[in-house]
C-alpha cells in the first residue's frame, strides 16, 4: 500500500508537469502556486526558490533510480537477471516519470552548480551499477564500451517522452522491454 503523497510531493510533481510542458523558465511561481490550487507566495513556505524546486526534482529522482537500481541488481541471482531487473525498473521509471526526463533534458543548464555536480555523480554511480552487470554478462565489452551500452539503452528507454503516440501502457513497456534486453544481448 503506497502513502498519499505529501503537499511537496505534489508541488514537486505539478511542477514537473509544468516544467515539461513549458520549461523551467517559461513557469513562475504564480503559475506554480494556480496549478497547486494555492498562492504564488504560498509555494515559499514549501521551497525556498524555483531553482531549489528544480534541484530537489533532479536529485531526488537520481538519488531513487540509483536506490532502487542497486535494490534490484542485490536481488537477482545472476547478472542476465540483474540486468533484467535494471531494464524493467528504468522501464518503469521512464514511464511513470515522462515529465522528468524533459526537464533533466532541456532545463539541466538551470540547475544550481552543485545540484548539477550531485546529480552527475549519481548518474555515474548509476551508469556504473548497469556497467558492471553488463561486463559480467558481456565479457566481450570493455569497460567503456559497457558504459556506452549502458547509455545507448538509457537514450532508448528515455525516448519514452517521445514515443507513446501510437502506443501506450502495457504494448509500449514490452516493446521498451524487449528492446532493451535485445540490445544488452548484442541481438
Amino acid at each position: 500500500m503506497t502513502s498519499e503523497p505529501t503537499r511537496r510531493e505534489q508541488i514537486l510533481a505539478t511542477a514537473a508537469d509544468l516544467f515539461a510542458a513549458r520549461g523551467f523558465h517559461g513557469v513562475s511561481v504564480a503559475d506554480l502556486g494556480a496549478a497547486c490550487g494555492i498562492s504564488g507566495p504560498a509555494i515559499y513556505k514549501h521551497f525556498p526558490s524555483k531553482q531549489s524546486m528544480l534541484a530537489e526534482m533532479l536529485v531526488s529522482i537520481s538519488e531513487r533510480l540509483l536506490h532502487v537500481g542497486r535494490e534490484r541488481v542485490a536481488a537477482a541471482e545472476s547478472s542476465g537477471e540483474a540486468l533484467d531487473r535494471l531494464v524493467d525498473w528504468h522501464v518503469e521509471f521512464a514511464l511513470e516519470h515522462r515529465p522528468l526526463i524533459v526537464v533533466q533534458d532541456r532545463d539541466w543548464e538551470s540547475l544550481p552548480d552543485s545540484a548539477r555536480d550531485q546529480v552527475r555523480r549519481l548518474q555515474r554511480s548509476y551508469v556504473d551499477l548497469w556497467a558492471d552487470q553488463i561486463r559480467d554478462l558481456r565479457t566481450d565489452l570493455d569497460e567503456p564500451a559497457a558504459h556506452a551500452a549502458a547509455h545507448a539503452v538509457f537514450g532508448l528507454i528515455n525516448s519514452t517522452p517521445r514515443a507513446g503516440h501510437q502506443i501506450s501502457g502495457e504494448p509500449l513497456r514490452a516493446l521498451l522491454t524487449s528492446m532493451a534486453r535485445a540490445a544488452l544481448a548484442g541481438r
